[in-house]
């Protein structure tokens, strides 16, 4: 069995090199994404459909600068680049079942 933090080392790489196919083949069909501005992202179409466009134009990037991971969860401290007009730092909890993410919760 693969290790969550593993699951999320392979979604920041695709995320990183803007492979939307890699990106959203890492999470579950029903994935639920609460995002920072309380809006929430409910299944891999959403997901696909909301980063489409930031992938096409190459203008995202995430640089993890610390990761905590106990059981299914993996919390990455991350600085988001090309989000915003400035980088933007952020907490992200994924929690990995059977291989997938399959909940995303940006708690700042």
């Amino acid at each position: 069995m693969t290790e969550p933090t593993d699951i999320v080392e392979r979604q920041l790489s695709a995320y990183n090199a803007h492979e939307l196919d890699a990106f959203a083949a890492t999470y579950a069909e029903d994935v639920r994404i609460s995002r920072r501005d309380g809006s929430e992202l409910c299944g891999r179409i959403q997901l696909r459909e909301a980063y489409a466009e930031q992938f096409a134009e190459g203008r995202c990037k995430a640089e993890i600068i610390g990761r905590l991971a106990e059981g299914d969860w993996v919390i990455d401290h991350e600085i988001a680049h090309g989000v915003a007009d400035t980088p933007v730092r952020v907490l992200v909890a994924y929690r990995v079942r059977d291989g997938l993410i399959d909940r995303v919760d940006f708690l700042s």
